[in-house]
């Protein structure tokens, strides 16, 4: 199999992770980084063996050696620097959420189709197995009607504006960082709700500290939160008819599946040994390798839905960049 050659833009947590993960994938290499200044791309690129460190994202798009590169950088630059590596040819894929809004998204494809490059939202949480066991349960209707979800994710951190967890501007604050996998939750199992429901709280410059959704199905409620205030057991509920199924703590990344019926509670576990980032990078370098356009998976119109809600939600609780 062709091996693919990767390269990362934006150096920060996640992009740690994802290169960690990408060294357990036989057919795939890292071969170039690029940060905003050559001292960080060095450093990134001695830690994990890396033959190229770039001080601009430009360079690292023009690189001939690289097949795909992944953005990690801050959400506010995920259009700018898809589009630059598309523009180059290059396969992108775009850390999520996607980009800031619709409008941003609906650039980002055309450009991709317009220049017949590979391009996929990083939404990880959809590739893994506990989330796709789940899944694939629901379709079979194997626990009855969907009844309820409840669905959270939170953690305290210090309220600290140098950072960009913190930054407005740059799209921080909890909403487009933790409450899109919630928000995820609730699209990829029931679709786009009849009706939302949504408030916030923030902090003192602007950007949410925390935010309460009600996605109302007619028959079915998910009630979302995303919080940067407190710990929560970051759960993915869901109530059918014989049964509730819990994606338990940390619900977005491996983690075990309860099954409780009649009282009985069963926990399966799906052996990941990875941070969890090689299912949709595989899934990835397959689509590159057969030379397909979209992911069937994270499609286009998936991830448009995605962001829509996202800016109906913001719409519902005054929340502007």
């Amino acid at each position: 199999m062709k091996k693919i050659k990767w390269g990362i833009i934006g150096l920060g947590r996640i992009a740690n992770k994802f290169a960690t993960d990408l060294a357990s994938i036989k057919d795939a290499e890292l071969v170039a980084v690029a940060a905003r200044n050559q001292e960080n791309a060095n450093s990134f690129a001695d830690k994990y063996n890396v033959d190229k460190a770039y001080g601009s994202y430009a360079d690292l798009a023009k690189d001939a050696n690289v097949d795909a590169v992944y953005i990690a950088t801050p959400h506010s630059f995920h259009k700018e620097h898809s589009i630059l590596c598309l523009q180059h040819k290059k396969a992108v894929l775009c850390e999520k959420p996607f980009a800031m809004n619709l409008q941003e998204v609906e650039e980002m494809i055309a450009v991709a189709k317009a220049n017949n490059v590979l391009l996929m939202e990083a939404l990880w949480t959809y590739f893994l197995p506990h989330y796709q066991f789940v899944l694939e349960h629901l379709k079979l209707n194997t626990f009855g009607k969907l009844k309820q979800l409840d669905a959270d994710f939170g953690f305290y951190d210090e309220y600290d504006t140098s950072r960009r967890l913190f930054k407005k501007e740059v799209g921080g604050g909890s909403l487009l960082d933790i409450g899109i996998y919630p928000i995820f939750a609730a699209l990829s199992t029931l679709g786009n709700p009849k009706k939302i429901a949504a408030n916030a709280t923030y902090f003192e410059n602007g950007a949410d500290a925390s935010c309460a959704m009600v996605f109302d199905y007619e028959n079915v409620k998910a009630n979302l939160k995303s919080t940067l205030l407190e710990e929560t057991k970051t759960e993915a509920i869901f109530t059918f008819e014989k049964a509730v199924v819990k994606m338990n703590t940390m619900f977005h990344q491996p983690t075990t599946v309860s099954i409780i019926k009649d009282g009985v509670e069963e926990v399966k576990d799906f052996g990941v040994k990875t941070i969890g980032y090689n299912y949709e990078t595989e899934h990835f370098n397959q689509l590159l390798r057969e030379g397909k356009k979209e992911s069937d998976v994270m499609t286009f119109d998936f991830s448009r839905r995605l962001i829509k809600m996202l800016d109906a939600v913001r719409k519902e609780i005054n929340l502007e960049y």
